[in-house]
């Protein structure tokens, strides 16, 4: 299958950092290359470069980082040089193009440069911090001597039932006290071994190999003995039985220094921003906890008014109604003096009454009624959701 380099696979700051400052001479198109509006950047000679692209120097170094971060993505997976080095020249006119067009200004990438400038600083800051302040051997030996090879060291052996609630697990130990047999009951009930059918079995295990409360469990046991209380964790609630117990046999101290380091250059750096912390000033201009919606706050829309509410548009309905009736009146005059008709009268059928089908099937009158103009219509009261009538046919 033929190896193909994604473009811009793998976005990393040695690009950057492996271009030089721009030739004082101009670009083919006459015009001086933009990228002199970029930040400063390290000099590349011409000896350790590996292409100039519109005179701008890309190192020998952005090559072999290059090449590191690739075979940490692709999982060891190698691709020709010529096809990482075309790569580098792409992805360099690329960056010269977006500072011709001044991308490089605009407030999106802007922000975006400013929070991976950040997250450099932040990343060099500690690195700066452990190089001045190295693990040495004297702290890795104490961390070794207290968490892996001290005397009083004990390996168990045990076996447990793992079930979801403290009911099932009480009815499990009774089970036990009744002769049940723990191997049966864990394959039978327990989660991690329903499938596996082992019995429950743990095999042996270093205290610290469990999360506390297990291993506190297992330590207080007798040899042979189960625990009678179910034993809460993260997991869910344990029948613990402990078959042995051995004294541990530490690896040896070379042999495990490496996997301490980390976990003590952790401690120097948590140790260390704390105290930059404590004496730092500091002011959180926000709410830590969301505030909660006000009792008084307006319904949305859907919903019914509050009882305050409810009052207020029966205030301004008489309001509404007195400017109608005057609308009507003053419609009733104009058609008197032989200028206009009133809309309510337009027509004598209308103003007939009309006949409607009561429920029991006879005709009653319904008195004729005049339609409020748009104009007296009011529309600054709170809407009420209108109750679902049903259609008569």
């Amino acid at each position: 299958m033929k190896k193909k380099l994604i473009p811009l696979l793998v976005a990393g700051s040695a690009l950057i950092a492996g271009c030089d400052k721009p030739a004082s001479t101009p670009s083919a198109n006459g015009a001086t290359p933009a990228a002199t509006s970029a930040a400063p950047v390290a000099v590349v000679d011409k000896a350790d470069a590996i292409a100039v692209v519109n005179g701008h120097y890309i190192a020998k170094s952005a090559l072999a980082d290059l090449e590191k971060e690739v075979a940490v993505r692709g999982q060891g997976q190698t691709f020709p040089k010529e096809k990482l080095i075309e790569e580098l020249v792409q992805r360099q006119l690329l960056i010269q193009d977006a500072l011709q067009k001044q991308l490089d200004k605009s407030p999106e990438v802007a922000i975006q440069l400013e929070n991976a400038k950040n997250t450099l600083l932040t990343q060099a800051d500690l690195q700066n911090f452990l190089k001045t302040n190295p693990v040495s051997d004297a702290d890795l030996k104490k961390e070794y001597d207290s968490k892996v090879g001290g005397t009083n060291a004990t390996e168990y052996k045990a076996s447990h039932i793992l079930v979801k609630t403290e009911d099932e697990a009480k009815k499990l130990i009774a089970d036990l006290d009744k002769g049940g047999k723990f191997a049966d009951l864990a394959n039978k009930n327990s989660l991690d071994a329903k499938e596996s059918q082992n019995g429950g079995e743990l095999g042996w295990f270093a205290a610290g190999q469990m999360v506390e409360p297990f291993s506190d469990a297992v330590a207080k046991l007798e040899k042979g003995k189960y625990s009678k209380t179910p034993v809460k964790t993260q997991f869910g609630y344990h029948i613990i039985l402990r078959e042995d117990s051995r004294a541990q046999t530490p690896p040896p101290f070379d042999a495990v220094k490496e996997q301490l380091k980390p976990i003590l250059e952790r401690k120097k750096v948590q140790e260390m921003v704390e105290t930059m912390r404590k004496q730092a000033t500091v002011e959180i201009l926000v709410p830590l906890v969301d505030e909660k919606p006000k009792a008084d706050d307006k319904p949305v829309t859907g919903e019914q008014p509050k009882a305050d509410d409810k009052a207020a548009v029966s205030e301004q309905a008489p309001v509404a109604e007195e400017k109608a009736s005057a609308e009507k009146d003053k419609a009733t005059e104009v058609e008197e003096a032989g200028t206009v008709k009133s809309p309510a009268t337009d027509s004598t059928k209308e103003a007939e009454p009309k006949e409607v089908e009561s429920e029991e099937g006879s005709k009653t009158p319904e008195p004729a009624t005049a339609e409020t103009p748009d104009h007296a219509k009011h529309h600054d009261v709170i809407p009420v959701k209108p109750q679902a009538k049903k259609d008569k046919k």
